[in-house]
């Protein structure tokens, strides 16, 4: 198996050999990823109001906070590890990343696409799967600009997860009857895209 020194440089390599490949994965590595994770956060939400569950609701408006919970998490982590940058330790590296002094394991970006990926996956299997999609090719292309080892981004994945999961599993029950309560306010439609009387209908067995 390539050791992570040894995926690193196939990667840089990669990147080398690719320069019409250059411009897109830094800016997705940095800007765009962002903006496309953020489409994702609102699709789920979206997405979890038309299926009328408050399940899939409540993990969809538990994503951006369990990514920033998570990111929280990583904070003492990185500061504790405090690794340097490749482009710090192997000067010779093809480097299209921002020079930052900040440690990078485990991978901030990573954190949050995997913190993503888990909540956004409850709250949609089909937004799961573009999600999870979508958080591969940031890990991926922040090896590709020399900006986090493999086993950086790895780790960052598996801990955003963990986090964003976890959190939501403890709160979820409270969650859930939160937003019970708020179907009978004017924020009924933040929870669900059902009309009111669509549901009173059913319940009567009107037609």
């Amino acid at each position: 198996m390539p050791s992570n020194i040894q995926l690193l440089l196939t990667i840089n390599a990669l990147a080398r050999s690719t320069p019409w490949l250059q411009t897109a994965m830094s800016s997705y590595a940095t800007v765009a990823g962002f903006v496309v994770f953020a489409e994702l956060i609102l699709a789920g939400w979206w997405f979890a109001r038309q299926r009328s569950d408050p399940r899939a609701v409540a993990a969809a408006l538990w994503t951006p906070i369990g990514m920033l919970l998570a990111l929280a998490v990583n904070q003492p982590i990185t500061a504790h590890f405090a690794e340097r940058r490749p482009y710090m330790v192997y000067p010779d590296l093809l480097t299209l990343a921002q020079h930052s002094l900040a440690p990078g394991f485990p991978s901030d970006h990573a954190v949050i696409a995997g913190a993503l990926t888990a909540t956004l996956f409850l709250a949609s299997r089909r937004l799961g799967y573009w999600t999870a999609l979508a958080a591969l090719v940031m890990a991926f292309a922040r090896i590709y600009i020399a900006a986090a080892y493999p086993y950086d981004v790895l780790a960052g994945l598996l801990l955003g997860a963990a986090v964003s999961l976890v959190s939501f599993l403890l709160v979820r029950r409270p969650l859930v009857r939160l937003l019970g309560a708020a179907d009978q306010t004017v924020f009924r439609p933040l929870i669900t895209a059902t009309p009111r009387t669509a549901l009173a209908g059913s319940a009567t067995g009107a037609p």
